[in-house]
């Protein structure tokens, strides 16, 4: 259980921010939802607060360097020093290919996805240090850990750099008593799906992880005593469509 403990995620509003949200608050943390859509935020914080949990809202936009930094304040303000941050924002655009991606579309996912990873994560190193323990869990991919076409170079750069940023994080603050964990997973059903060039079908959809998964291993990572690291969580629907293809992950 995490009884006493402060979680912060961020694109906490749908997805497996979401569903990390949900599993953390039943496991006892405080939770601070962050993400860039208020009325979803409230959406979150009332099923927390109907189960008897107890959250928090900040609107964030995590590519906003002083965005970030304002709001670790708020959190740490009245929430108190957070002991777990789950960096849950991600995007992607349909045009992801070589053939249409823009420089300007490129900056676009990496400020959110990689860039708005380390502004979090910068801002909560100081107090985890000072009390030496924490636990960051990256939210990368199946595409940041091997080779997709599907996703683009964008996509792909930033949740490969998810990876190495991890596992960097590890490396030098483990004599702190900072895990860093991060989880690639596979398809999962959730809204960035609508971004796809080709939006799978329903069906496809029903075969995929689907957010609640997540959240379950983002709280299996959470629960984990404090002198055990779990450093990386590859995981993947079973009807893995990396493997197998299907028609609308097809090149075109």
């Amino acid at each position: 259980m995490l009884d006493g403990q402060v979680a912060w995620i961020t694109g906490a509003g749908s997805g497996i921010g979401r569903a990390g949200a949900l599993e953390l608050a039943a496991a006892g943390a405080r939770v601070a939802l962050s993400g860039r859509r208020a009325e979803q935020l409230e959406q979150v914080a009332a099923e927390i607060a109907a189960s008897g949990g107890k959250a928090e809202m900040f609107a964030l936009d995590v590519a906003d360097r002083s965005a970030v930094a304002a709001a670790a304040a708020e959190i740490l303000d009245r929430c108190g020093p957070v002991d777990i941050l789950v960096n849950s924002a991600g995007i992607n655009v349909p045009n992801r290919f070589w053939k249409t991606l823009t420089p300007e579309s490129f900056d676009q996912v990496v400020a959110v996805n990689l860039n708005g990873a380390l502004y979090c994560t910068h801002a909560v190193l100081p107090a985890m240090r000072a009390r030496r323990s924490g636990l960051v869990i990256n939210i990368s991919s199946w595409a940041g850990r091997f080779e997709s076409y599907l996703t683009g170079p964008a996509y792909n750069a930033s949740k490969h750099a998810m990876v190495a940023m991890t596992l960097s994080l590890t490396d030098e603050e483990c004599v702190n008593g900072i895990r860093g964990c991060v989880i690639c997973p596979g398809e999962v059903a959730t809204p960035i799906l609508r971004h796809r060039p080709k939006p799978p079908s329903p069906e496809e959809v029903a075969r995929m992880l689907q957010p609640e998964d997540l959240g379950r291993t983002i709280r299996f990572v959470a629960e984990m005593p404090a002198h055990v690291c779990v450093n990386e969580i590859v995981i993947s629907p079973t009807w893995n469509r990396f493997f197998m293809g299907g028609k609308d992950v097809a090149r075109g």
